[in-house]
């Protein structure tokens, strides 16, 4: 069966980023934990799926998808200097949370889900990095088709429903999912 709109599709696969010369492993799935997702469903960046469309069980792959078919490029106005104040929870600074390096959700005034990474803590400001962590890259898949079939009722529930958090099925999204979309998985996907 090739991978189609509305199929169910299991891929294992390395993603890395950077230039030819010095990449870097942002995010794997494994077989034990392969990316799981409905094909044509708007839950992949199209490009992702567009690499994938036609292939079969045991096929490889080896595609790269450029920073404007992927998350777009890094923008310095996502770098905004917030006030502490409003990373207070009864009264008191949550430094626990507020570090350097940690991802954070957020909402903006409109109600607007996001995530922001603390690039820094100032005295009175948290700088903060609204970009998705993969902004910039060019993305580098390398992997197999592991399933393609005809979703059940089940697996069409367990991979539309909302996901908290970074995207539901990615282990390692600090780095780089993310939504995997996914909101599903890692890759391309990858955390909106």
């Amino acid at each position: 069966m090739k991978i189609t709109a509305n199929k169910f599709v299991a891929v294992v696969y390395d993603l890395n980023v950077g230039d030819d010369e010095e990449r870097e492993l942002m995010e794997r799935a494994t077989k034990e934990n392969p990316l799981k997702f409905i094909f044509g469903i708007g839950s992949m960046i199209p490009a992702f799926e567009n690499a994938l469309k036609g292939l079969e069980v045991g096929d490889k792959f080896s595609f790269s998808i450029a920073p404007a078919d992927a998350y777009g490029e890094y923008v310095e106005e996502h770098v905004l200097e917030l006030s502490k104040d409003i990373f207070k929870v009864d009264g008191k600074f949550d430094a626990e949370m507020i570090k350097e390096g940690n991802t954070v959700p957020m909402m903006d005034s409109n109600g607007n889900r996001m995530n922001g990474s603390v690039l820094e803590v100032k005295e009175d400001v948290v700088v903060m990095d609204f970009n998705h962590p993969l902004a910039g890259e060019t993305l580098h898949f390398d992997g197999e088709v592991l399933d393609v079939h005809e979703p059940t009722a089940e697996e069409i529930a367990a991979l539309t429903a909302p996901a908290g958090g970074c995207g539901g099925g990615c282990d390692e999204c600090g780095g780089g999912c993310g939504d995997h979309s996914h909101d599903s998985g890692c890759g391309c996907g990858g955390c909106h």
